[in-house]
């Protein structure tokens, strides 16, 4: 359910549109998109947007009540995973609930995300800098 307002008409209209647990993925720049899936390109350049400029928008917007990350993020990127569970416990504040985080292969990730209402893509060149973001309700 949507919250505020947001810039980028793609990703409003997605937002607005999603029901209680359908999910919207935050990727970095390598992620493949499934076909049939919702791409939302925001990537201009390496880096830019970075995946946390992009999650903090889109996690401002949209009620979140648990997230997916690939359990590889623990190993290869640590300080963007504390980053993420940093990010995570500020959002959980603000919304005043609690947010379940789940660990799933990169493989598995990857094929859930064919699942979700869209991906949204930024610059960001960082391994496993993936979120699938499940939505809550306001009420």
């Amino acid at each position: 359910m949507k919250k505020g307002t947001i810039l980028n008409s793609e990703i409003s209209s997605v937002i607005s549109r999603l029901g209680h647990t359908d999910t919207l993925v935050v990727c970095d720049a390598g992620l493949p998109v499934p076909r049939n899936t919702t791409r939302i390109d925001m990537a201009l350049t390496q880096g830019v947007p970075s995946f946390m400029q992009v999650l903090e928008v889109v996690t401002a917007e949209m009620q979140v009540e648990a997230a997916i990350l690939a359990a590889e993020i623990k190993e290869h990127n640590p300080q963007l995973h504390e980053t993420l569970l940093s990010h995570i416990e500020l959002l959980q504040q603000r919304q005043g609930n609690t947010i379940v985080v789940h660990y799933k292969t990169h493989e598995q990730f990857k094929q859930q995300t064919a699942d979700s209402q869209a991906v949204i893509r930024s610059g960001e060149c960082s391994p496993f800098a993936n979120i699938i973001l499940c939505a809550g309700v306001t009420f």
